[in-house]
């Protein structure tokens, strides 16, 4: 079995100077990271919060050269609902994360570093496999698939990982996205901004107790989504309705005023949470529980509202429809689209309203 302190001795290895834009010196000898809302200052020997960026006493080292994760995902997983539908995405992800979610449906990648029970090595799996950028691309070639997702743990964390294979990806003709907490820094989307098509934000609660409790800070996350709606990078908003955190109408009504107060074309998803790592003894999210924050959602004037997680119980909230004349656009079970009818220009074919995403 592999334990933390020899993976993290071995991911010590596998890292790269961090990118300029992403680091700053202090006047102590510390340095201070960018690549997150945490902006650690990290003292020679020590490790930002994340535990895979690190000072090692000259430059501040960063995640390279392996994948954790690596699966070839239809899009709808992610979940972009309006991001080519029915295409493929080459998903790829490292170690680590700047939050330490209870809930985290991806421990076994995100606390793998802060989190004994995380070692993959005690399931039957690998911690990483070595590969090259290019190697990556390659494979999403091979396997057909038009996009490329920094996905399972925090993307944020790697981003200069994720930059070089977009750099790469792009000159492929592919598209470029991030799944991630949001818990960006203005320097960090600048960094990605000339490769970054779209990402799918995690917006978890609008009570800043809560962000502190999961490691985090609500206006930094707030800030990410106003930032990358007006840099122009599309953005889907997903929550996951965990009973008794983040459930209450009040606080819902509060989360889809302040994405419809960005735009009412930001697409929202509702998902179900199910138990899981220490929220082993907290229930399933319910139907109804999706239907209301889906209501609560369309109340508040967001044109897209979409409910996931338990595909075929949730009625017409994972099809897309037009918001003018609400004629059938995209048919979906869960991750599978079963008809879409914006294969051309973006418009509904039968009104010609434009509909907000990325359809070529």
């Amino acid at each position: 079995m592999t334990s933390p302190a020899t993976l993290k001795e071995v991911l010590h290895q596998l890292t790269r100077p961090a990118a300029p834009q992403l680091v700053e010196s202090h006047p102590s000898g510390k340095l201070r990271c960018l690549a997150c809302g945490h902006r650690c200052l990290i003292a020679p020997g020590s490790s930002g919060v994340c535990k895979v960026r690190f000072h090692d006493g000259q430059t501040l080292r960063v995640p390279w050269g392996y994948v954790a994760g690596l699966h070839v995902d239809p899009i709808e997983k992610k979940p972009f609902f309006h991001f080519l539908p029915g295409s493929d995405a080459l998903s790829f992800g490292m170690l680590g994360c700047n939050f330490r979610c209870d809930y985290c449906q991806n421990w076994l990648t995100s606390q793998a570093l802060r989190d004994p029970a995380a070692d993959p090595s005690r399931y039957g799996g690998r911690a990483y496999s070595e590969i090259a950028p290019e190697q990556v691309v390659a494979l999403a070639l091979r396997h057909g698939a038009r996009i490329v997702t920094s996905t399972y743990n925090e993307p944020l964390i790697t981003s200069e990982w994720a930059a070089e294979i977009f750099r790469l990806a792009k000159a492929e003709g592919l598209k470029c996205t991030y799944v991630s907490n949001g818990f960006a820094t203005p320097e960090v989307i600048e960094f990605l901004a000339p490769w970054l098509d779209a990402m799918k934000v995690d917006l978890k609660s609008m009570r800043e107790a809560t962000y502190r409790r999961l490691g985090g800070q609500l206006k930094a996350v707030l800030d990410t989504i106003r930032t990358l709606h007006r840099r122009g990078i599309w953005t889907e908003i997903v929550t996951l309705i965990v009973p008794g955190l983040n459930d209450s109408p009040e606080e819902l009504r509060e989360l889809a005023q302040f994405i419809a107060s960005v735009s009412v074309d930001i697409p929202w998803h509702v998902t179900a949470f199910h138990s899981d790592y220490k929220m082993s003894a907290t229930p399933s999210t319910r139907v109804d529980q999706l239907l209301m924050a889906a209501n609560i959602g369309r109340e508040a004037g967001l044109r897209y509202v979409y409910a996931g997680n338990i595909p075929g119980a949730v009625g017409d909230l994972e099809n897309t429809r037009c918001p003018q004349c609400h004629s059938l656009l995209v048919r979906r079970y869960g991750f599978a689209v079963l008809e879409n009818h914006l294969r051309g220009d973006g418009h509904c074919p039968n009104c010609r309203t434009a509909i907000a995403g990325v359809w070529k």
